[in-house]
């Protein structure tokens, strides 16, 4: 299910930043990964692995 952005009394929109044209949002990793260094991300059924490397680099995997 999609759903609409949400509404905001300003206008002003939270952790938005412009890129261009577009206005995209911005979310801090570790509101995704917790205190962990793995998630799985579902896209349209599929799953996907974000993970943190000993690097400390980003790394999406199917």
């Amino acid at each position: 299910m999609i759903s609409s952005p949400p509404t905001y009394p300003s206008g002003d929109r939270p952790n938005m930043v412009a890129d261009g044209a577009t206005t995209v949002p911005v979310v801090e990793v570790g509101s995704i990964l917790g205190a962990g260094r793995e998630a799985v991300i579902l896209h349209k059924g599929e799953r996907y692995r974000l993970r943190v490397t000993a690097n400390d680099k980003l790394i999406l995997t199917k």
